[in-house]
């Protein structure tokens, strides 16, 4: 188990194995999801380096709390950095991360393993950056996947928003 994730369910071993609901999503779009060990890549880093390819194209998605009480997911490269203020202008609230038990109720995925196939009333925005590459990379739902997919297709599949909402300079 990766350090520091022990708190995030990742002992049950039936949380490691690609949920069927994405897994459908995935066929009906004709994706296959890339599977790894068990704990294998709950970081951009640790996935970039999995797979073979910049950190900047691992599709990390975060799930952002508002003070409305609502959901809201974000998908922005790897290793850039939310910005507060252009969430808050984005939502329209102030939004906080939401913490790893709040993901999992919410999307049934834990950090690390995030990913916005599969998820309801959620609205879900995806950070301009990431159209610069042919092949961006989010995850499966599990910590130990990545799906190769195109910008427009992920932008398809999920409904997502495109935005500007990493801080500047990433």
């Amino acid at each position: 188990m990766p350090e520091g994730l022990q708190g995030f369910g990742f002992h049950d071993k039936s949380l490691n194995m690609i949920p069927d609901r994405v897994r459908k999503i995935l066929a009906e779009n004709g994706l296959e999801a890339l599977e790894f060990e068990e704990g294998s890549t709950p970081t951009a880093k640790m996935a970039a380096e999995k797979l073979g390819v910049s950190v900047s194209q691992i599709a990390k998605s975060i799930l952002l709390k508002g003070k409305d009480e609502k959901y809201y997911m974000v998908i922005i490269e790897g290793d850039a950095k939310l910005s507060s203020s252009k969430a808050k202008k984005l939502t329209g609230t102030k939004v906080r991360m939401a913490t790893a038990e709040e993901s999992f109720e919410v999307t049934g995925f834990y950090p690390g393993g995030i990913c916005p196939f599969g998820v309801e009333n959620i609205k879900i925005f995806i950070d301009k950056g990431l159209s610069k590459y042919e092949t961006i990379y989010p995850a499966a739902g599990t910590d130990s996947s990545g799906v190769p997919v195109t910008f427009e297709k992920l932008k398809e599949i999920t409904g997502a928003v495109v935005c500007d909402v990493i801080k500047d300079g990433d």
